[in-house]
């Protein structure tokens, strides 16, 4: 299969190198004759990049190290130098963006009346009519970048801010320039601010070619679950008021009949990375997409076939968050705590057969046979999914809690690949055969899926203020995580035989506590 820009900047973001993550490679040179000479050497890396080629972060921090040992520089600058030669790559594309459509991305801290480097920043911004908003939400920056308003960013945040949304904005492909602040621990904090004034004043001097990104199709994907294309990709087959127009009374002041599929669609719309939708969608523009179906001719019955991954998705949560006692999602009462556990758990049966509907409505548009197979390989995943789902509650309920890396990684495939597999494969089929690609490709999405994984229980353990609400409930509520099973492979084997016996005791507990429920 031929690998085009698009999908080689993809695989690179998706494995990108180590360097930034490392706390030793976040330094910043104290003294601004070195800062400039660090610019002015990224400055001329960045003419050298190919703009249509993209830019990974493998490849920003592979150039980011040539630089600093052109210039004989400890590799401690490889963070720092990878932020400003990102805004030199990027310096051009901003310019040719209209003032209105740029966005100041400002630190909370910034905030602060005391802080006047920060009021003259915003006041000019203001004049030159850019957005200002001051946040280090990676949900929150998602939302702009995807939202529509938004076509460059100006931002000013500390190393490990950068860091954390450096695959986004490398992702959607939006340019994006950003100053690290030298140190956020000082009153005020330190930075170069006059380089910030010179990038809010940017003006094309001629037109920079653009670099491919997924941004439109990220903005589909989302676009999907907006209320209007949401109503006309899934219209509602039975009339009444949605849960908002009957003034937060819930479930019982709907229509009974109509009740199920108000609380479904209402879920479905609401927040989410939509990561499984835009996989489908950028795998079927990864076959045509010289018919142009970036540009916004995606066939309705591919963006049906996104929308059915997206509502199994949904389905799964909602019968997760029963099985594991969550009490929220997206950041408001997950939904047996809002509607009671009978009608959550009738909801997540009902768009577990709204989304085979969705695609079996589509044999006509699709082929009888294409969308035989592509019903195919969701039941497959289905069944998978709740194989692992099936592994992890037993787990979870039993009394021995020993688990190797290996344990935890085997439940991970099974519970979080399939969903990505479904995805993968689905829009690929909308596109044509599969022939001899399906293995590599279900290898692929293990991998995917296992990392997926990963990455979730570190949030989860950090904090997820996009979600749960809370931190370390997965470990803590007795899941089989990574995190638990290195811990236990880590230590010593009394100090793991005394951490055993603890969550022994604490099964046992939770066990007699549900016989007193159930009686």
């Amino acid at each position: 299969m031929e690998t085009t820009h698009r999908e080689k900047s993809a695989n690179a973001v998706a494995a990108p190198g180590g360097g930034i993550g490392s706390a030793h490679l976040k330094q910043s040179p104290a003294e601004r004759e070195m800062r400039n000479h660090i610019r002015r050497a990224c400055c001329s890396a960045a003419a050298r990049l190919d703009r249509g080629d993209g830019l990974s972060k493998e490849t920003l921090e592979t150039h980011a190290r040539q630089v600093l040992d052109k210039l004989a520089l400890p590799e401690g600058y490889v963070g720092w130098t990878m932020v400003v030669l990102s805004s030199e790559f990027w310096r051009d594309q901003v310019a040719a963006v209209p003032h209105s459509r740029r966005l100041l991305l400002l630190p909370p801290a910034s905030d602060e009346p005391s802080l006047c480097v920060f009021a003259e920043l915003r006041e000019q911004a203001v004049k030159l009519g850019l957005t200002v908003a001051t946040t280090e939400s990676s949900t929150a920056i998602m939302q702009f970048l995807l939202g529509g308003s938004i076509d460059a960013i100006v931002g000013v945040a500390n190393l490990d801010i950068l860091e954390k949304a450096i695959d986004k904005i490398l992702l959607v492909g939006i340019p994006a320039l950003a100053v690290p602040l030298l140190s956020s621990d000082g009153q005020p904090p330190k930075f170069d601010a006059d380089w910030v004034q010179e990038m809010l004043e940017l003006n094309a001097a001629r037109q920079s070619p653009a670099a491919n990104s997924y941004r439109a199709l990220l903005q589909t994907a989302r676009g999907l679950f907006e209320p209007v294309e949401l109503a006309r990709l899934l219209p509602r087959q039975r009339s009444g008021p949605s849960l908002a127009e009957v003034n937060g009374a819930g479930a019982s002041a709907l229509d009974p009949l109509a009740a199920t599929e108000t609380i479904a669609h209402d879920f479905l719309a609401l927040g989410g990375k939509y990561a499984r939708p835009f996989i489908t969608l950028a795998a079927y523009d990864a076959m045509t997409h010289e018919q142009g179906s970036a540009n916004g001719s995606l066939p309705d019955a591919v963006r049906r076939v996104a929308l059915s991954i997206e509502t199994f998705h949904k389905a799964s949560l909602v019968h997760d968050d029963i099985q594991d006692a969550d009490d929220f999602r997206y950041g408001r009462p997950s939904l047996h705590r809002a509607h009671g556990l009978p009608t959550a758990i009738n909801v997540g049966d009902y768009m577990i057969g709204l989304g085979y509907s969705l695609v079996s409505r589509e044999s006509t548009a699709l082929g009888p046979e294409v969308t035989g197979d592509i019903l195919e390989i969701l039941a497959a995943a289905h069944l998978r999914l709740s194989e692992g789902q099936g592994a992890e509650l037993l787990w979870r309920d039993a009394r021995n809690k020993q688990l190797t890396p290996q344990d935890a990684l085997e439940i991970y495939a099974l519970k979080t690949s399939p969903a990505f597999e479904a995805a993968l494969l689905s829009g690929l089929r909308c596109a044509g055969s599969l022939e001899n690609r399906e293995e590599p490709l279900r290898r692929f999405c293990q991998h995917l899926g296992i990392a997926f994984q990963i990455l979730n229980d570190l949030k989860d353990w950090q904090g997820d203020q996009d979600n749960k609400l809370g931190v370390g409930l997965d470990t803590l509520g007795g899941r089989p995580t990574l995190l638990w099973a290195l811990a236990l492979e880590g230590l010593s084997p009394e100090s793991r035989q005394e951490l055993l016996s603890l969550a022994e005791l604490q099964a046992v507990s939770e066990a007699e506590e549900s016989k007193k429920v159930a009686r």
